[in-house]
């Protein structure tokens, strides 16, 4: 995929491989404009559309948006600089709250993906003590992910925020001042954990779903544009799954292309961690995403989710009212691949 910088440190566009033969079948698709954040697992799908191929075959033309955190990548959707995406579950309520983002499906689950971590030094006093961590100072990125598990890790060793000093930090420099031995305790998101184990000594000391945090990324989409090209939408969530079918069942390959994207978004771990990636953050296919969001018996499970991280952003002063899961949760885009015999069987494809 190549990439060229046009706003710095906001985002970078990115064009697709040329994806068809000819300008006449160039014009026959339909440009969208994908965002995410590299070198993360959930974007993987993205990278594996491109190398395969696949947007084409669903009708579209991408150009990427990337975006270093979920914050950033929500405030640009009010100048329309993109039109769907992957973001974090955090940053998704706020896109929400603040630009009338909407969630459309669950990139994957993230629970264990973002944990609070003790550099070498440090580790063993706080595993055997956890009261030890107060009054220490954790480098993390607010308003994240990583903000939600670290805070479920707290509660479980019964301390509260304001018994240790939160301080914001974007990831790559939580590794650098953990790495240069400036900070001890950090909250991250896999992959930035397994280079923190694998350059810095540094050890997880709890997830969040040791927490009792569920943390589920999030597939989203500007609302309007989901008013104006709903086809459009369903055509990037059957790329997006699909993607995922078939890592499922070649994964050695898969293995393979993750390591070339992490590679280019400048992240790079063993070939171990990147099997404990697909080990440890289990993802959706069509079926398992119309179960995460049914509400035939009551709030679903991703309301259930969302609801959660709504109510930390709020105890945080991020969010004034915890919104109605309801109001920005839509399966209906979903659906429409489900409904459609193409969409679906692209959707499910495995080769």
């Amino acid at each position: 995929m190549k990439c060229l910088r046009a706003i710095p440190v906001i985002a970078m566009l990115c064009t697709a491989p040329t994806l068809f033969a000819t300008h006449a079948d160039a014009a026959a698709l339909t440009p969208i404009k994908v965002s995410y954040q590299p070198a993360l697992y959930w974007a993987l799908p993205f990278y594996v559309a491109t190398e395969k191929g696949w947007w084409a075959g669903a009708g579209l033309a991408p150009e990427f948006v990337v975006f270093p955190a979920g914050v950033p990548q929500m405030a640009a959707a009010a100048a329309k600089s993109w039109d769907v995406g992957g973001t974090g579950s955090v940053p998704a309520v706020l896109g929400y709250k603040r630009f009338g983002v909407e969630v459309i499906g669950i990139t994957n689950d993230e629970s264990q993906g973002n944990v609070l971590m003790a550099s070498k030094a440090r580790y063993d006093a706080v595993k055997n003590n956890p009261a030890s961590l107060k009054g220490q100072t954790i480098v993390l990125t607010s308003n994240s992910t990583g903000d939600y598990a670290v805070q479920a890790c707290l509660k479980k060793y019964g301390l509260a925020k304001s018994d240790v000093t939160l301080r914001n930090m974007g990831q790559a420099e939580i590794i650098s001042a953990m790495s240069s031995g400036n900070a001890d305790y950090a909250g991250v998101w896999a992959p930035y954990d397994y280079t923190l184990e694998e350059k810095a000594g540094a050890r997880v000391l709890c997830s969040g779903k040791d927490g009792g945090a569920s943390v589920p990324g999030a597939l989203v989409v500007r609302g309007d544009y989901a008013k104006e090209h709903p086809e459009a939408v369903a055509a990037f969530l059957a790329v997006y799954l699909r993607a995922w079918s078939w890592m499922k069942a070649n994964p050695d390959e898969a293995v393979a292309l993750m390591k070339k994207f992490y590679h280019e978004g400048g992240v790079t771990i063993t070939d171990a961690s990147m099997q404990k990636e697909f080990a440890t953050r289990p993802t959706f296919d069509l079926t398992q995403q119309l179960a995460a969001m049914d509400r035939s018996k009551g709030p679903s499970e991703a309301d259930k989710w969302f609801t959660s991280i709504a109510q930390f952003m709020r105890a945080s002063g991020a969010l004034t009212a915890v919104p109605d899961a309801k109001d920005y949760i839509d399966d209906s885009m979903m659906k429409r691949v489900q409904a459609d015999p193409k969409l679906s069987a692209f959707a499910t494809a495995t080769k």
